[in-house]
This record gives C-alpha cells, sequence and structure tokens, in this order.
C-alpha cells in the first residue's frame, strides 16, 4: 500500500528553454497532475551542465546536479531533453535498462536509434514516448502508435519545421528575399545563430524518419531520407507560385507503394486550397491519408518552450499511470521489413526556371531536349529580367519558367542538366515539385 501511495520520480535531464518549462508545469501542476495519474508525482533530480546559470524560481536549486547518471539511475522516469545521439542514447539506454521508463523529445536519437531504443523499452517492459519529437505540440505520435493502429496508412505529408515555415510565409507575404528573410526569423528567434539543420533540411527529415517508422511498421533511419532545404527558393519562385494560386512549403513526406517506403524532404508548391496551403508562420501540421479514415490533419505550434513542453508532460502524465497501474503502453513493434523505395521511382510535375539570352530560337532548343528525354512540358512562362547579366553576352536576359507533366525524377534532372549545357543558358536552374 505505501509503494502504491509513493510519488512517481520524474528526473530532467536538461534545463533549457523546453527543460526548465517542463519542470515549471510539473512544479505548478503538481496537485492537479496527482489528480490525473492517481499518485504524486515530484522531480527528483535535474540534471544540467552547469547547475550555477540555472535560475528558475519554480526550480529547487536543491535538484540540480551536473552528475546526469546519478539522476538516471534514481528515477521512474527519465525525460530526456539534451538533445543529440551520442550521450543521450548512453544515458536512455542505461534508464531502461535500469528499469526507469523514458520520455523524450530527441527527434535526432530516435531517428538514429529508434528501432534499438524501442527493443530496449519492450525488453525491460519499459515506456518510451516521444510526442514531442515531431511537430511539438502536435499530437501526431500518439494517433500514429494507437488511435490509428486499426487502419491502414497510406501516406503522409508535413510542415514540421517551424523556421523555414516562417521564412517560406515571410517572403510570401511580403516579398522579401530568403536571405532577408532568414534574418528577420533569426531576430525574431525563429532561427537559431547556425539556421544549418532547418533551412538545408536536415530537423525534417529526422522526423520524416520517425513519421514513415511509425505509420509503416518498418525501419526507416535518418539515413534513409532523402532531403533538400530551401536555400535555393528564390522571390521570383514564390512570385510565379503566388501568380498560379500556389506556395511553397517544405514538406516532410513519407509513404508506401509496391516499391517499398519512402521518406523525403522537399520544398513543393501546392494550391491554396490545400490544407496544408493555409499553415501560416511558426505554425506545424502533419496531413495523414489512411485507408478507412481517409484525410486528416494534425495542426498547431510546432516549437516553442512552452508548447514543446506540454507534449512532453503530456506523455510523462501517460507514463506514470501507467506505472500507477502497474503497467506499460503498448510497444512499437516494426513487424514488416520494407525496401527504401529508390529515387529513380520517384515521380512528380516539376516547376524549373531557366535563366537564358533573350534571343530566338532558345526556347525551341529547350523544348527539344526535353522532348527528346519524354518529358512533357505542361506550360511556359517567360519574363523579362532586364536587371540581370552574363559575361560574354550583350543582350538581355530572360526567365523562363516550365511546369511538367508527371515524370519520373531521375529523368527530370538528367534534362535539367542538359539543357544547362547549352550556351544560351545561365546560372543555376531551381527545380520545384508540384504536388497533386
Amino acid at each position: 500500500m505505501a509503494e502504491q501511495n509513493a510519488p512517481i520520480r520524474v528526473g530532467l535531464l536538461g534545463a533549457g528553454t523546453v527543460g526548465s518549462q517542463t519542470a515549471r508545469l510539473l512544479v505548478e501542476q503538481k496537485d492537479e497532475l496527482a489528480q490525473r495519474i492517481g499518485r504524486p508525482i515530484e522531480l527528483s533530480g535535474i540534471a544540467c551542465l552547469d547547475p550555477e546559470e540555472v535560475d528558475f524560481p519554480w526550480i529547487d536549486r536543491s535538484l540540480l546536479t551536473s552528475d546526469t547518471m546519478s539522476v538516471v539511475k534514481n528515477a521512474d522516469i527519465v525525460v530526456e531533453l539534451i538533445g543529440g545521439t551520442g550521450v543521450a542514447r548512453t544515458f536512455v539506454l542505461e534508464a531502461m535498462n535500469n528499469g526507469a521508463s523514458v520520455v523524450t523529445a530527441n527527434k535526432a536519437l530516435l531517428a538514429k536509434y529508434g528501432p534499438e531504443l524501442y527493443k530496449t523499452a519492450e525488453d525491460n517492459n519499459v515506456d518510451i514516448y516521444f510526442e514531442a519529437a515531431v511537430g511539438g505540440a502536435i499530437p501526431i505520435v500518439r494517433p500514429l502508435r494507437e488511435s490509428l493502429v486499426g487502419d491502414q496508412v497510406k501516406d503522409m505529408l508535413g510542415i514540421v519545421n517551424g523556421t523555414t515555415n516562417y521564412i517560406l510565409d515571410e517572403m510570401t507575404t511580403k516579398g522579401l528575399d530568403f536571405d532577408v528573410a532568414l534574418k528577420e526569423a533569426q531576430a525574431k528567434g525563429y532561427a537559431e545563430a547556425d539556421p544549418t539543420g532547418d533551412i538545408e533540411g536536415y530537423d525534417a527529415a529526422n522526423k520524416a524518419a520517425i513519421m514513415a517508422t511509425l505509420g509503416f511498421h518498418t525501419n526507416v533511419g535518418i539515413d534513409d531520407v532523402t532531403v533538400e532545404g530551401i536555400t535555393h527558393i528564390t522571390a521570383d519562385d514564390i512570385a510565379a507560385a503566388t501568380a498560379e494560386g500556389k506556395v511553397v512549403k517544405l514538406l516532410a513526406v513519407v509513404g508506401k507503394d509496391e516499391h517499398g517506403v519512402s521518406a523525403r524532404v522537399y520544398p513543393a508548391l501546392i494550391r491554396n486550397e490545400h490544407p496544408l496551403a493555409s499553415v501560416r508562420g511558426s505554425f506545424n501540421a502533419v496531413f495523414v491519408r489512411a485507408e478507412y479514415a481517409d484525410d486528416l490533419m494534425f495542426y498547431g505550434r510546432g516549437a516553442g518552450g512552452a508548447p514543446t513542453a506540454s507534449a512532453v508532460v503530456g506523455d510523462i502524465v501517460t507514463v506514470a499511470r501507467h506505472i500507477a497501474a502497474g503497467c506499460t503502453g503498448p510497444a512499437i513493434r516494426m513487424y514488416n521489413d520494407y525496401p527504401i523505395a529508390p529515387l529513380s521511382t520517384s515521380k512528380a510535375a516539376f516547376a524549373v526556371r531557366f535563366l537564358i539570352h533573350d534571343n530566338p530560337g532558345v526556347l525551341a532548343k529547350i523544348s527539344t531536349i526535353f522532348a527528346k528525354n519524354g518529358v512533357s512540358i505542361n506550360g511556359v512562362n517567360q519574363d523579362l529580367k532586364p536587371t540581370l547579366k552574363d559575361p560574354g553576352y550583350d543582350g538581355e536576359i530572360q526567365q523562363l519558367r516550365l511546369v511538367t507533366h508527371m515524370t519520373d525524377e531521375m529523368t527530370l534532372r538528367a534534362t535539367v542538366a542538359e539543357v544547362c549545357e547549352l550556351d544560351c543558358v545561365t546560372g543555376d536552374p531551381s527545380i520545384i515539385r508540384v504536388l497533386d
């Protein structure tokens, strides 16, 4: 009976933006959370690199320590918020092997070591929950693990990085160039000083790997995800999209077909009528197509200390309820062994932009190359760019934008490379997928 009334101990690894807000929710809602769980819950320790630098009124300083392993070994639930894939893996494995359940927001860790961690949790009869690892406060992991287990997920596409969505939204609504929009995002705290992980698509790729693994019950790691960021998107690309009633969004796209499972991250043109087109600013959304539930969309804050902490604490409460009831949640089992679909099987319509010399016959030369390679052109648009110059050419430069019919990606890229070898083509081309 005493054990049933004993507090459930929560060890927190990390006291940064999310960690500090997680501690706040646990402390300030302690009594109500106990009512929801059926047992008291308490912070048993908070590990951080420099305890002296942590100064939040809701954190009891006696709980702070730089001895992370001591926190791991003296908790019923270990909450990993330190990030990275090195020491984080060590602490998470140690916690589960020591009989503690784990809550984490570490998408990089799960994308690289997910199968090992899921198996370790099952072998030790403990939980591992990670709602905050994909989409911040958006509940998408739990539906994939539980709500949709009676269905068949066909594919998922999502805006899962708030930084890139904010940048593209600013480019769309204010006509900004990429570099200007990025600096604005950094000034407002939406982008890190080093934004590489966001703007090159790596953050979204980690989430795509997790989504594919959960959705198709097969092992999809970060190395299986093809990644393309948004650094090549220009104000001209955005303006052309707007003129066509479309927007550009960085998407994480996962699917399964006869070739296997695919997980990709890339910018795409989507029509204004699509539910994802209305996702503005730093918000995130995930669009799920299921065999029987049909279309579902999950929308909300994708980042930030308080929203992410809300998802973390939700997982803590779930795990604590399991401990109070003497059980665990459903294991994450990868019973399928689907191959990773090769890039050569990827098909889409594409918008391709070239910078060309304003001479007769240029369009005919380019069209001939497209036709020779079997790439059908659906639409053509030309805009004069009088401010641009090409060394060795005295005439004016035009922007030529072609939209193709559905074609395979490898052929399209080979065709574009061949066009770029023409003397009348200058600069770097832009290639953006068009979502149907």
